[in-house]
């Protein structure tokens, strides 16, 4: 199988299925990482970019990641991108890859990067018959997911898990790599807080660790 995962910034695409990434490595399955965004300098200092994506590339080495593109739209505004020009940059990008599964952030988290990457995603993976895009799932993402306002259409609600009990100590291994982004604990981005919210999941299927996501689209 061709996975393609994207992630709105650097470490979204570990805290949200970065078990599963090892899993499908594991299997012997192709998986690409996407990282859409470049800090913009009115924010970020520019010295700490190519440190968080030297974390990045560490990080996916550890899950099995085949290849990784960085993208250089800007973060955290992506609301001032045509969504047209970031759609097409993930539809030549799916078109290259001819991937078949495709992970995406969720569009009720906090931050709005994830939402204008979720629907520019949609978009570039239309249901067309050129599109190799068979499955699509939205991720969620600690300390961007559970921050969504109490509305019905912000909230995460799960309908796959998948069983990460293998893969969950190479997940939390690679979300080490990120020095510049875990926080201790009782931060949401805490390791201890990672591994719990995927014992959660695992529970909630009778599993020692899962992480869960919303499908959107399989086309059987």
């Amino acid at each position: 199988m061709k996975v393609l995962v994207l992630a709105p910034h650097p470490d979204d695409e570990v805290l949200g299925c970065g078990g599963v990434i090892a899993r499908h490595a594991a299997a012997g399955d192709h998986v690409e990482v996407v990282v859409a965004t470049r800090g913009i300098e009115e924010l970020y200092s520019q010295d700490l970019i190519p440190i968080v994506r030297g974390e990045a590339l560490k990080a996916h080495a550890l899950l099995g990641v085949s290849n990784t593109r960085f993208l250089d739209f800007p973060a955290p505004a992506l609301d001032t991108v045509p969504r047209y020009k970031l759609a097409s940059a993930i539809a030549a990008i799916i078109r290259e890859t001819q991937c078949e599964i495709l992970y995406i952030p969720h569009h009720g988290d906090i931050h709005s990067d994830h939402l204008h990457l979720h629907h520019a995603a949609l978009v570039a993976a239309r249901p067309l018959a050129e599109c190799p895009v068979r499955r699509i799932l939205a991720y969620e993402t600690l300390s961007e997911t559970e921050w969504a306002p109490p509305q019905n259409d912000a909230i995460f609600y799960p309908t796959v898990f998948v069983d990460i009990s293998e893969y969950l100590s190479k997940k939390l291994e690679a979300m080490s790599c990120f020095g510049s982004q875990v926080k201790p604990p009782p931060n949401a981005r805490s390791l201890r807080n990672i591994e719990a919210l995927a014992r959660y999941r695992g529970a909630t299927v009778a599993k020692d660790a899962a992480e869960s996501f919303m499908l959107i689209r399989q086309i059987d």
